[in-house]
């Protein structure tokens, strides 16, 4: 069989993908995600005097936690199959991920299992995380060094 056969068999056999009712579905998770982050960070405003600006890291915080209790109840995977990319991207994502890693290593115990599994993942995130905070310091400490904006 040659590689146009193959194609053409492939094409016949594989399943359509509902590409817009897929879309429809992560936009809608998506966006149900963060009503819910953006309810939290109202909480957070409204009886703890949090300002909008000071609202957001336990905001982040919360939804994290939130997604890791859903995650070890078996909760999470459900979403993610209905809202596929849209319960991925927002950072609830990154909380499904580290307690998946967790929970699947825990039989190979808690330091280099659980701990080590775990951090594979959150590392290459901080790491990026604390470069780009750098990257993005410098610039702006050079722009206001040479005038260019009056932070």
């Amino acid at each position: 069989m040659d590689r146009q056969a193959y194609s053409q068999m492939e094409q016949q056999v594989t399943p359509k993908v509902p590409l817009g009712l897929n879309l429809m579905k992560a936009f809608l998770t998506g966006g149900i995600i963060c009503a819910i982050g953006e309810g939290v960070m109202y909480f957070y405003m409204y009886f703890f005097d949090f300002t909008e600006r000071t609202a957001g890291n336990p905001t982040v915080a919360t939804m994290i936690f939130i997604a890791m209790l859903l995650t070890g109840f078996g909760k999470y995977k459900r979403i993610a199959q209905f809202g596929g990319a849209g319960s991925a991207v927002p950072v609830t994502g990154f909380g499904n991920a580290m307690i998946s890693a967790a929970i699947e290593h825990r039989t190979e115990g808690y330091v280099l299992g659980v701990g080590g599994n775990m951090f594979k993942l959150a590392g290459s995130v901080i790491v990026f995380g604390v470069f780009s905070a750098f990257v993005v310091a410098l610039i702006k400490t050079i722009l206001v060094k040479f005038g260019v904006v009056g932070w």
